[in-house]
């Protein structure tokens, strides 16, 4: 059995991991400091999960989007990139941080992560450089969040930036060029949740 969503009672949080009560089973994950830092004991959290099984062991990863779920996936996909380098990276930058560096081609960036050297850094650009963003496993699902909140969940993807790049690369340009125009023009100012500020920003900066 692969979990991949948990829903329940936060139990206890820690440097590294959480307890969450589900249904009466207690389930523990690893995540990032960012989500741990929005989770509280006795409030319910619903969590995206990643479970690797290895010959030793099962671990699950939480994370709060199943794009951050997705970018895990494709990190650990680099050789010398395990899970917990993988979640330091994920935490230190965030999704769209991670692609605008491998985008862009900023290895420095990436070493802001616990355990990541210059050598690691560099593998991970080079190795996931000019691929497309990662599809999440179920599309649009609920972020972390805790239940009776009434703003909107923790840190759902909007999207934004994937469908700017989609939009260019339909207009001809290639994936790369395009990926690196949109994280230009995030970087530069442009509003991330907004397409079509990403798109014109984006036409700018391919055309200059």
């Amino acid at each position: 059995m692969i979990i991949g969503w948990l829903k329940g009672e936060v139990l206890s949080t820690g440097a590294d991991t959480l307890l969450i009560n589900v249904n009466g089973v207690g389930y523990v994950t690893l995540a990032g400091s960012s989500l741990l830092a929005k989770l509280a004991p006795g409030r319910e959290a619903e969590l995206h999960v990643e479970t690797r099984v290895t010959e030793n062991s099962i671990q699950m990863f939480a994370f709060e989007s199943d794009e951050a779920r997705a970018w895990f996936v494709r990190l650990t996909d680099v050789p010398g990139v395990g899970g917990k380098v993988a979640l330091a990276v994920l935490d230190a930058l965030g999704p769209n941080g991670l692609m605008d560096a491998v985008t862009l081609g900023d290895a420095a960036s990436l070493t802001r992560a616990k355990g990541v050297g210059k050598k690691v850094a560099e593998r991970i650009v080079g190795e996931l450089s000019g691929k497309a963003p990662p599809l999440g496993r179920f599309g649009t699902l609920p972020g972390a969040v805790h239940a009776g909140d009434k703003k909107a969940p923790v840190s759902a993807p909007s999207g934004a930036r994937a469908e700017a790049v989609s939009a260019l690369v339909n207009l001809g340009y290639q994936q790369v060029d395009a990926a690196r125009a949109v994280a230009a023009a995030a970087a530069q100012g442009a509003n991330e949740d907004d397409v079509s500020a990403l798109i014109k920003a984006g036409l700018k900066e391919l055309s200059a």
